[in-house]
């Protein structure tokens, strides 16, 4: 059996882990629960990957988000890491596959959201999977106190029951006091062994600059500090419009948000990270799953929502370890803005049930139908036949979602897929008797194989076009028919957004709502936004005390390069400066001495100041030397 570094190097090329790495790894190959919190870059994946790489059976991944979710299976596979990903985003015939798989021991890691839990489908073939560990990502979402409460989470523990054998990893990066004890005591971690990194992070000096002017402000920095950086915005249009502005100030960037195309996203974002465009402005669709470890400056020209969320964001800066620079630029707007958008993102009881049942309308749904159905969701188009605000209508969809009624998920893109649904002996019939789709069934096998006929397969329409000398819609054309006479199981490319009814469709006027809970979130958002502000506003103390106090990391430490630190170092250099001035003028009115009696009189602590101050005597020509080389007092 491998060794950890040596599973380390082959697979993932790394040298060696990172404190606490190893010793979780160590842990876990103990068979004991685990809780870790690693700051964002942290590497909290390897953590789980590692050991189950070393043991029999599968590692069981629960995460919230679909896009990194698919980035973490698609770069296992790179590595040759059999991996499978089962989200909304699939087909029921896929997701059937995809278990099956898990349970034959075809797999080893196996990710799926937390709502996939409580499927049927799941929970008839959960107990005779092979599974050797359960890894929990983003564990803060079990917590009605984390910044991204999903009331799925809330299950997983249900899967100790079944397995109680199987040891659990929970791993998050962003999480307070009240969010690790919502940990351990709802995933029932037992006697968990807890790592913790410090949230501090020496090498980012963290930065408030308030001002009306805050693009001048942000080219001033983007002048001062060379190098890659991200400039976070809220709007799209404002990433269309900063990102042309700063092109027309001879900075070169590009934008990013949700609402381009798959395609668009990937271009833009090779683009950044192969340095060609320097700097990358975006909404916070931005930053998931991007390892670029040389940025060096993070600035947010808009308010985060949270603490978390800004911490996260600002940790984008400096994984390489060399100083970098993250900045929040604003005004007093902006204080009120985030104030506003607090109050919208609390909807009223009569509004949720209006939206909820604007989204059955929608959708055309009767009570008691559509459990477990994905749908593609297009907010601009919803909202404007139904006559809402998107601003008051997406928070409303976040609180149905954080009770359970629904699962929103962002745009993510969702490659073509297809498998061969009859055997080969039927497939050969079909070919002689159409021999017009004769080209298209042999182009298929030629490119793909055989292993068409046993699971989906990611395929390139663009590919088989070029090789039959069609365009890629006579190719989807064709597909689709096939599809239709049930040859072949066939799943267009899509990177829509998406929205899931986890429940039946309710009656919008009896749909049961916790009035009680959601008052008590509504208390918990309030605080995290004066928390933001609080950070902002702040003059008196260490802005990186600041973070690790909020996230229950007691310290007395300062960093010492935050605009706060750099401050007061120069307030107490001014005050050195001046001290020093008043000893050297008293005790050169005694007598002259030299420069070494002088600094043993001072009792010169800090001897670079006690230079400094010399030398700037001498300059205003307060103290000469005479020909012994002692300081005299020059007689005004």
């Amino acid at each position: 059996m491998a060794t950890s570094e040596e599973i380390l190097q082959n697979y993932f090329g790394y040298t060696s882990f990172r404190p606490p790495q190893a010793e979780i790894v160590v842990v876990v190959l103990q068979r004991h629960d685990v809780l870790a919190l690693l700051p964002t870059g942290g590497g909290k994946s390897l953590c789980f990957q590692v050991p189950t790489l070393q043991t029999e059976g599968l590692c069981l991944v629960v995460t919230p988000l679909i896009a990194l979710m698919q980035d973490q299976v698609q770069q296992l596979r790179r590595r040759h890491i059999d991996a499978v990903a089962v989200h909304s985003g699939m087909s029921a015939h896929e997701i059937d596959i995809a278990l099956d798989r898990a349970v034959y021991g075809q797999i080893r890691f196996l990710y799926l959201s937390p709502e996939r839990l409580k499927t049927e489908m799941f929970n008839k073939r959960f107990p005779n999977m092979p599974v050797s560990l359960i890894a929990v990502d983003e564990a803060h979402c079990i917590s009605q106190w984390g910044h991204d409460f999903r009331p799925p989470y809330l299950e997983i523990h249900a899967l100790r029951e079944v397995k109680p054998d199987v040891p659990l990893i929970a791993l998050t990066a962003t999480a307070t006091g009240p969010v690790r004890d919502d940990i351990v005591r709802h995933l029932k971690l037992r006697n968990p062994r807890i790592f913790q990194r410090s949230f501090a992070r020496d090498n980012i000096s963290l930065v408030v600059r308030h001002t009306e002017q805050k693009e001048k402000q942000m080219l001033d920095i983007l002048q001062k500090v060379p190098g890659p950086a991200i400039v976070y915005v809220r709007s799209r249009r404002g990433t269309v419009s900063l990102a042309r502005w700063l092109v027309k100030q001879k900075i070169s960037a590009t934008y990013y948000h949700a609402g381009l195309t798959y395609t668009e996203r990937q271009e833009r974002q090779q683009e950044w990270i192969n340095n060609h465009s320097r700097v990358m402005v975006a909404t916070n669709a931005f930053g998931m799953g991007i390892n670029k470890p040389d940025v060096r400056s993070v600035i947010h020209l808009d308010m985060p929502e949270d603490l978390e969320s800004y911490y996260q964001e600002a940790g984008r800066a400096g994984r390489d370890g060399k100083r970098s620079y993250a900045t929040l630029i604003y005004h007093d707007a902006d204080v009120a803005a985030l104030q506003h958008r607090a109050e919208q993102a609390q909807p009223s009881i009569d509004y949720l049930r209006k939206v909820y049942q604007a989204l059955a309308n929608f959708y055309q749904l009767a009570v008691g139908a559509a459990q477990g159905v994905t749908f593609d969701f297009d907010l601009e188009d919803f909202c404007r036949r139904f006559g809402f605000k998107s601003q008051a209508a997406y928070p409303a969809l976040k609180k149905l979602e954080q009770e359970g009624f629904v699962q929103l998920s962002k745009g993510f893109y969702r490659p073509s897929r297809l498998m061969i649904a009859v055997d080969n002996k039927r497939l050969y019939e079909f070919q002689v008797a159409n021999v017009h789709y004769d080209k298209l069934i042999k182009m298929l096998l030629r490119l793909y194989g055989a292993e068409l006929f046993a699971d989906y397969l990611i395929i390139q329409e663009a590919q088989l076009a070029d090789a039959l000398h069609q365009s890629k819609e006579e190719v989807r054309t064709g597909l689709t028919q096939l599809g239709k006479l049930q040859l072949i199981h066939y799943q267009p490319a899509s990177d829509s957004p998406t929205l899931t009814w986890l429940l039946p469709r309710q009656d919008a006027d009896r749909m049961p709502l916790r009035v009680e809970h959601l008052k008590e979130r509504a208390r918990v958002f309030e605080k995290k936004t004066e928390a933001m502000i609080t950070y902002a506003t702040q003059t008196v103390r260490c802005r990186m005390q600041v973070i690790q106090n909020y996230f229950g990391e007691d310290t007395f430490n300062t960093c010492g390069i935050c605009d706060y630190c750099l401050k007061r170092k120069k307030r107490d250099h001014q005050a050195h400066l001046v001290d020093y001035r008043n000893q050297v003028l008293f005790l050169l009115k005694a007598r002259p001495l030299s420069l070494d009696d002088l600094e043993a009189a001072v009792d010169a602590r800090d001897r670079d100041v006690f230079i400094e101050t010399i030398r700037e005597m001498l300059d205003q020509q307060e103290i000469r030397y005479d020909e012994s080389w002692n300081l005299h007092l020059v007689k005004q």
